[in-house]
């Protein structure tokens, strides 16, 4: 076994910081499948898609337990360092490796000659490294093609060892997933994927020598294979606009109150997104091929991988011009492409339609048969639960309000710094920084100011500013749901009677198109909740599911629906406060991106 390199204090101490913030920041986060991650001593490449800048980097950081793993060593670009801001201070603290992008010097040789070295040299002694292999953030709703920097180190690591034929080095893909990545108390799914194990032994095409260097081909189908299994286990769209129509589809198929984990919903959002931009995949009596269990050379396995090898030289996004996103323009196909632009188009119409309502799908399914009397009932049910809990979180809310004003501020700073698709991926890292600083701030001075009772208000504050940001998720959702209500009780009847019958067309078609053509199931509530209960982590899955990653049950925290937890787990830092994965902290519902 290698002996890794020893863990720096400062690493630790920042993990278990981030480990907290994070689960404040963030309402729920779903690790899964933590148990393909490697035992300490192993060589691992951890690599991930990169939509939310350093925050990503700090989610990856705290998904990997210190049980599996003391030490993950991050990458950044070396703009990062060297500055006087804690941002800097964090990144290079835990012994960040700075990496030089060609895009930062535009005319200038960049050579990142040393940064290898470091990497190599941690990788023999058994370290863990994390990869962006996007090469950069973006604000898009699909990854970019991966650079080629991660296969190529995986097999430089592989040829300085040709000497020992059983020196191996795993490269763990991760894909993340954020419901709205910027918002506070909103979700995240963090999905680990089957380890890609390379051996000296047994993948010799890696492995470069005097007379035989590596070909590009090899280097290329591994990146290609890595493409494919951070995009399996995450939702890869063309345009924002797909991904809201999918969501309007899969609340329909799914409604509100399914439990099911959010891994599930992720990919029940991505089959639509899939079915939707592929016209060529929904055939009729045939729909979307499952994907075959295949190793990064294309050769057929047991149970490695859920994935199939992309075909295309270069990997393509979703509807991008690539062989799944061709248009058939005769015959059956023709139809059957119409009828799903149709049903998008309808789709999209609806919920712009709810949306000018004022209320929510679930609203409009559950409104049938329920008298105004009662909906009136309920209405001022909810104003006087929110009153309550107004009157009962303003101490706290006073002490809050520092934190919200300081990064509010800061988060206009950034934005007015450079346009959208420059700034927007660091707006959560902006928000946790600056959060962390001032909560910080707020908690010295309130201790300064009550000096003679220090020892209760020092684990008075934290305690008091916890059950406040508890109590304000209840009361928002009180008067959320009561404007609501009061949406409702505004709607004609004959008009909601309208909005209930084109839902329920939407339905019939929604459920043919998941069913017939997607392969999902009929049942959803039925199949979840059996695969959340009773399922093995290593069993199979039904045939038709056969092309989706099964989910480690142990690390699902968090259910869109089912019985609400009581007594002492009411202010726990993992409880799940809301039954919408959609949901944040916010007076009305966050909406997806719009497309610029």
């Amino acid at each position: 076994m290698l002996k890794p390199a020893k863990t720096p204090w400062t690493y630790f101490f920042i993990r278990l910081l981030f480990k907290v913030v994070l689960k404040v920041f963030y309402g729920t986060i779903v690790i899964e499948n933590e148990h393909y991650i490697p035992k300490n001593g192993e060589p691992l490449i951890v690599c991930a898609n990169h939509t939310n800048s350093l925050t990503d980097a700090l989610l990856l950081m705290t998904s990997v337990s210190s049980k599996k793993r003391d030490l993950l060593k991050m990458t950044a670009k070396d703009s990062q360092f060297g500055r006087r801001t804690f941002q800097s201070w964090l990144i290079e603290s835990v012994g960040t490796i700075p990496l030089k992008r060609r895009m930062d010097y535009m005319d200038e040789n960049v050579d990142n000659t040393d940064a290898m070295e470091k990497l190599l040299v941690a990788l023999e002694q058994g370290d863990a490294v994390c990869l962006f292999p996007e090469g950069f953030s973006r604000y898009h709703p699909a990854m970019a093609p991966l650079k080629t920097g991660v296969a190529r180190i995986a097999s430089d690591v592989l040829s300085r060892n040709a000497h020992n034929p059983d020196f191996g080095i795993t490269i763990l893909t991760c894909s993340i997933t954020y419901m709205h990545r910027q918002s506070f108390r909103s979700d995240v799914l963090v999905s680990f994927n089957p380890p890609i194990k390379l051996t000296v032994k047994d993948t010799p095409s890696l492995v470069s020598t005097p007379t035989s260097p590596v070909s590009f081909s090899s280097i290329r189908s591994l990146t290609q294979f890595m493409y494919s299994q951070l995009a399996s286990n995450t939702v890869q769209s063309p345009t924002w606009d797909l991904i809201r129509v999918s969501k309007t589809a899969g609340r329909i198929y799914v409604p509100l109150g399914t439990r099911m984990g959010l891994g599930d919903w992720v990919r029940v959002v991505a089959r639509f997104v899939e079915g939707f931009a592929s016209p060529s995949a929904i055939s009729a009596g045939k729909g979307l091929k499952p994907r075959e269990k295949l190793d990064w050379e294309g050769r057929r396995l047991e149970s490695v991988a859920e994935v199939e090898v992309p075909k295309a030289s270069q990997p393509q996004s979703v509807g991008s011009g690539g062989e799944d996103s061709r248009t058939i323009t005769s015959g059956e196909g023709e139809e059957v492409e119409s009828e799903r632009d149709k049903l998008a188009k309808d789709l999209r119409a609806y919920q712009n339609h709810v949306e000018s309502l004022g209320l929510k799908d679930d609203r409009i399914r559950r409104s049938e048969g329920v008298p105004r009397v009662v909906l009136l009932f309920r209405l001022l049910l909810r104003l006087s639960l929110g009153l309550f809990l107004l009157l009962l979180t303003i101490p706290g809310l006073i002490l809050w309000l520092p934190v919200f004003l300081t990064t509010q501020h800061f988060v206009r700073k950034l934005k007015a710094s450079g346009p959208v698709w420059d700034t927007e991926d660091e707006v959560a890292q902006i928000k946790l920084i600056y959060g962390v600083a001032s909560v910080c701030v707020v908690w010295m001075v309130s201790v300064l100011v009550t000096l003679p009772f220090t020892f209760l208000t020092g684990w008075l504050i934290p305690a008091i500013m916890w059950m406040t940001l508890r109590w304000t998720e209840d009361m928002v959702a009180s008067f959320r749901a009561a404007y609501s209500l009061f949406k409702l009780l505004r709607v004609g009847k004959e008009e909601l009677k309208r909005t209930r019958e084109w839902r329920k067309n939407l339905r019939g078609r929604v459920m043919t198109m998941a069913v017939d053509s997607l392969g999902l199931p009929e049942d959803p509530e039925t199949v979840f909740r059996a695969w959340d209960t009773k399922l093995d982590v290593d069993e199979e899955l039904p045939s038709r599911w056969s092309n989706w990653t099964m989910s480690d049950r142990k690390d699902q925290k968090g259910r869109s629906g089912g019985a609400w937890d009581s007594g002492a787990r009411y202010f726990s830092i993992r409880r799940r406060r809301k039954r919408d994965w959609n949901e944040t902290l916010r007076w009305f519902d966050a909406a997806d991106p719009k497309d610029e």
